[in-house]
């Protein structure tokens, strides 16, 4: 099958053509991120695969269509960036990889958590400029305090598996309680758990509901100096609200691996160009923010997991069998 493959780094050829030799389909690698501007490029490829920040709109599904796609597969879990509903109308089958190492992004996250706390980010400048002194790097001991984990599938039930292991209380909400949770995770109503939590680290998918889930009235429950962490969907953060708490001292560390303005900033070199994002700007003058460009999934399980799921669907979809994991307006699979 031949396959347009749009946003592709160095580390995605690799990985996926170490997959494609068990399935010998035709990929042909863009780097151009998937917008209607380069939709084209996709012209007689009856399939295409797209990642995180790729653009899937009703116009762009329109056009890939028109030029004769039928499949979108996706190279992550997430799918918040196509519209199913259009991609049903026009009988497009759209695919994800529904799971590849939770363990690289709930470690991400705890990395965050470590480094925030112990501002280690900023002692490795400091000690690199000959500068030795202490003052501004105090911490706390993780022991003992309390930890609420927002989003419990299996990113979020490791995050509390190693919060645990540090001594943690583990408070957790999520509408779909998981029956896969320890003893040790107690399931509380959210409003309990901004209340209680010393850190609060987002594992939530991307909903209407999640959508600025972290405003504003959220921040407000808090507790005073808050430790805050997002490795899940920039979009369940409003980022000015997030601003103002940092400001006002209710958040005492944040930690980004996702933003929610990021399709424009990550995963590209702009170290040569003047970044216009404000808010994005913004944030990097806080001492107390660590950000990371998406790459809480960055390891080599995790990209060799992605790889082979993806060419596995798109070979189930050619040959009409074996597993499909297809994604659709009620369902996901």
């Amino acid at each position: 099958m031949r396959i347009a493959v749009f946003s592709t780094k160095p580390y995605d050829r690799i990985f996926l053509d170490q997959a494609n030799q068990a399935h010998q389909h035709q990929l042909v690698y863009l780097d151009a991120r998937l917008t209607a501007e380069t939709a084209t490029l996709a012209s007689e490829f009856s399939g295409i695969c797209a990642f995180v920040n790729d653009k899937l709109d009703r116009e762009v599904l329109q056009l890939l269509h028109a030029n004769g796609t039928r499949l979108i597969a996706l190279r992550s879990a997430g799918f918040n960036n196509v519209d199913l509903a259009e991609a049903e109308r026009l009988g497009m089958t759209v695919a994800r990889v529904p799971a590849y190492s939770p363990h690289a992004v709930a470690e991400h996250a705890v990395a965050l958590i470590l480094s925030l706390n112990r501002m280690t980010f900023r002692a490795y400048n400091r000690i690199r400029e000959g500068n030795f002194s202490l003052d501004g790097l105090l911490g706390f001991d993780l022991y003992g305090k309390t930890v609420g984990v927002i989003g419990t599938g299996k990113i979020g039930l490791i995050f509390a598996d190693i919060m645990h292991g540090f001594g943690c209380r583990v408070l957790a909400h999520d509408p779909f309680p998981s029956a896969d949770a320890k003893a040790f995770v107690r399931y509380v109503p959210l409003e309990q758990l901004f209340e209680k939590a010393d850190i609060i680290s987002l594992h939530c998918p991307l909903t209407p509901e999640t959508h600025h889930l972290i405003d504003d009235a959220a921040i407000a429950q808090m507790k005073q100096g808050v430790m805050l962490v997002n490795t899940g969907r920039g979009r369940v953060v409003d980022t000015h609200a997030v601003i103002d708490g940092l400001k006002s001292g209710k958040i005492g560390r944040l930690g980004l691996d996702v933003y929610e303005e990021e399709e424009n900033l990550f995963f590209q070199d702009l170290s040569q160009r003047v970044i216009s994002d404000d808010q994005f700007m913004r944030l990097t003058t806080f001492p107390n923010v660590l950000i990371t460009g998406h790459q809480a999934f960055f390891t080599a399980e995790a990209l060799t997991n992605i790889a082979e799921t993806t060419l596995a669907n798109i070979s189930a979809f050619e040959q009409g069998s074996g597993t499909l994991n297809r994604v659709t307006v009620d369902k996901v699979v």
